[in-house]
């Protein structure tokens, strides 16, 4: 009987931080975590699920709902869309995911994040979501809300939180 992967979905998102478009703090750590204390030596055990969610702006970002599986397929996307950063931010985390051997597939979909993810998960059904999480204190946590906390409550599978090292916390730790 061929085993079936166990599969993991990592929500994924671009830094606040100002600058080159880069993955944030959050959730690197969220997928290292997953890769260093889930897959470890297992790649074929498991399959990680990408997701990132685009909050809605004017931008025009045109590759929503693409399916990105391997470092390859972001080689015909356009430049004006590879120039927006969100390209490089899933390409980041797929070529991560390659370089130990573990199967991934990566896309973006937009609208809230905490709202978006939940119906991802009730869509895609993984076994486990894997999310960052900034650490942001109870005055910022009351007024901005968290979507990690709101996954939790709502997502249709367990939920698991990986909090950012201490010396990898900005100045401002709403920052990430």
């Amino acid at each position: 009987m061929e085993r079936v992967p166990t599969r993991v979905m990592v929500a994924v998102n671009e830094s606040t931080i100002k600058g080159k478009p880069h993955p944030s703090i959050s959730s690197k750590r969220a997928l290292e975590w997953t890769l260093e204390k889930m897959v470890r030596s297992n790649t074929s055990d498991f399959k990680i699920l990408l997701l990132h969610v685009h909050v809605v702006d004017e931008d025009g970002f045109d590759e929503v709902d693409s399916i990105y599986a391997s470092p390859d397929d972001f080689r015909d996307i356009s430049e004006s869309n590879k120039s927006k950063g969100l390209l490089h931010l899933l390409e980041f985390f797929v070529k991560r995911c390659h370089e130990i051997g573990v199967s991934c597939e990566a896309w973006i979909k937009k609208g809230d994040p905490k709202e978006v993810i939940c119906q991802e998960v009730s869509r895609v059904r993984p076994d486990l979501l894997v999310l960052g999480s900034r650490g942001l204190g109870r005055f910022q946590k009351v007024f901005v809300g968290t979507v990690s906390g709101y996954c939790v409550k709502h997502a249709e599978c367990p939920v698991l939180t990986i909090k950012r090292n201490a010396d990898e916390t900005p100045s401002d730790p709403a920052d990430d």
